[in-house]
């Protein structure tokens, strides 16, 4: 990193650099969901570093897809190893910076919205618990925290039925231990979004797929290296 640079920045100064070969390698919906990430990140208070953090964790999320030996990928891979955490009001300078040269006009687009709409509906067609059969599992007490809830406009709140061990069971306690890594209580789209889509981190299938057969030290590490020096 150049003298005064934090991690948040390097990465941010390489998806700019770079921006042509992440287009080519993600899909049209996971280029647009990034832009979308760019975006609420540039719109984040640069004196809000908890907000700010939590944005460029969603940045980091949309990159994920990036092959080994991608630039971007690399510059992630590495802020796990960066031992300060990016500085807020660089961070949302900078991204306002990119956000700027890309559109030539102030951000959010008018299909901010339905982009978000779109990752919303591919979620919610993955099998799911409803609000009250969660509550049956746990006899009227709150759910924890750490699972990912959904909130579907027809059905309600929804949990995802991968979290929980077949047969009516338990959660997995590697995916309450994860989705805490993602902080899924804030984010649960993100953090359903990490379980059901292609890691490169875990040989490019969805982490979903790895539950039972990856050890969990596996996941939790791949969880971890993503949101590590945030």
């Amino acid at each position: 990193m150049t003298p005064g640079e934090d991690s948040g920045t390097r990465v941010l100064g390489l998806i700019d650099e770079h921006l042509d070969s992440i287009r080519a390698q993600l899909t049209d919906e996971q280029y647009q969901l990034l832009l979308t990430r760019l975006r609420a990140l540039a719109d984040t208070p640069p004196d809000d570093s908890r907000a700010v953090r939590r944005a460029f964790q969603a940045v980091r999320l949309c990159l994920v897809p990036l092959p080994f030996g991608h630039p971007v990928r690399e510059a992630l891979d590495s802020v796990r190893l960066v031992a300060t955490a990016p500085v807020s009001r660089p961070v949302v300078l900078r991204t306002r910076d990119l956000l700027a040269r890309l559109t030539a006009e102030p951000p959010r687009p008018p299909d901010t919205a339905a982009v978000i709409a779109a990752v919303e509906r591919r979620l919610l067609r993955t099998p799911a618990l409803s609000a009250a059969e969660v509550r049956g599992r746990y006899r009227g007490s709150a759910p924890p925290p750490e699972l990912i809830r959904l909130a579907d406009p027809d059905l309600g709140d929804r949990y995802p039925e991968f979290q929980f061990r077949p047969g009516g069971g338990a959660p997995y306690e590697v995916v309450l231990e994860v989705n805490r890594v993602l902080l899924a209580d804030a984010d649960p789209w993100g953090a359903a979004d990490w379980w059901l889509s292609g890691n490169a981190w875990l040989g490019g299938g969805p982490p979903v797929a790895l539950l039972g057969t990856l050890p969990d030290r596996d996941l939790v590490g791949a969880a971890v290296a993503l949101v590590e020096g945030d």
